[in-house]
């Protein structure tokens, strides 16, 4: 009895080694990771102007952009719970903040609706917007394509978010122009966040990092083969292999969407 009580323990002792040690591994594995990484931390690219034609941009009554959107309907935005605020606007048509360029539309707005939003949790972080006037659709603004019952299960696709957010990690610089990044669909993310996604949650990213969206992306898109699949939402840092970034799963809310939007 005695043998077999210091054999476990001497096991004990052993695995308690390799877990130290692969710990530190993940460490200086990381350093790495962020010291060799530049500018272009979120590994994304400006997009041709103008050709997300879907994207908004929810700023302060100072013109300032703060938040991501998704026109869904010529009257209608969806964005994070997270960026509500008392005063906000809509901007659509947009590639550089920093310059007028003379075809943007902007819109105040007429009703807000969240849902039951936990601050806490981050669960059910979506909000639906009303514009005061409906938008101009053109041949560079247009409504993207929401999910419904025929749209198959994202097992691993390939998908494309989208924002004028931070290129740095911790940055507080946005990006003048937009951006977007492909990113991978990743089906286990409830083991990267010890429990705490939800089923109305999806995550995206690289397993080695280096892409994702980051602060000022949020309640941007996340478009899946074409189909609005997610709101960008929450995460820890940006562009960390091992925490993918979170998404607030939109196909979850096409019903609730659908009765405001057809109710009001």
């Amino acid at each position: 009895m005695g043998e077999t009580y210091l054999f476990s323990l001497q096991c004990s002792q052993c695995l308690w080694y390799f877990y130290q040690q692969a710990v530190i591994g993940t460490i200086v594995l990381l350093k790495l990771i962020i010291k060799k990484l530049d500018a272009r931390i979120i590994g994304g690219q400006e997009v041709q102007p103008y050709s997300i034609k879907y994207q908004a941009s929810l700023q302060t009554e100072k013109g300032e952009h703060y938040c991501g959107g998704t026109l869904v309907d010529k009257e209608w935005v969806v964005s994070a719970a997270h960026c509500w605020r008392p005063f906000l606007q809509i901007c659509f048509f947009e590639h550089n903040l920093r310059e007028t360029e003379g075809y943007e539309q902007n819109f105040g707005v007429s009703k807000i609706y969240v849902h039951n939003y936990n601050y806490k949790t981050f669960n059910n972080d979506i909000m639906l917007i009303k514009l005061d006037r409906p938008a101009v659709l053109n041949a560079y603004v247009q409504p993207v394509r929401l999910p419904d019952e025929n749209t198959p299960l994202l097992r691993g696709s390939i998908c494309t978010v989208s924002g004028w957010g931070v290129t740095q990690v911790y940055s507080y610089a946005l990006s003048p122009v937009l951006r977007a990044v492909d990113v991978t669909e990743i089906s286990l993310c409830y083991y990267y966040y010890w429990g705490r996604i939800t089923e109305n949650m999806m995550c995206a990213g690289s397993p080695y990092g280096g892409k994702d969206s980051c602060q000022g992306d949020s309640g941007g898109p996340l478009i899946c083969n074409g189909i609005f699949e997610g709101i960008v939402s929450w995460g820890i840092s940006c562009a960390n292999p091992y925490f993918p970034g979170v998404y607030t799963k939109v196909r979850n809310y096409v019903p609730w969407i659908n009765y405001i939007m057809n109710s009001d």
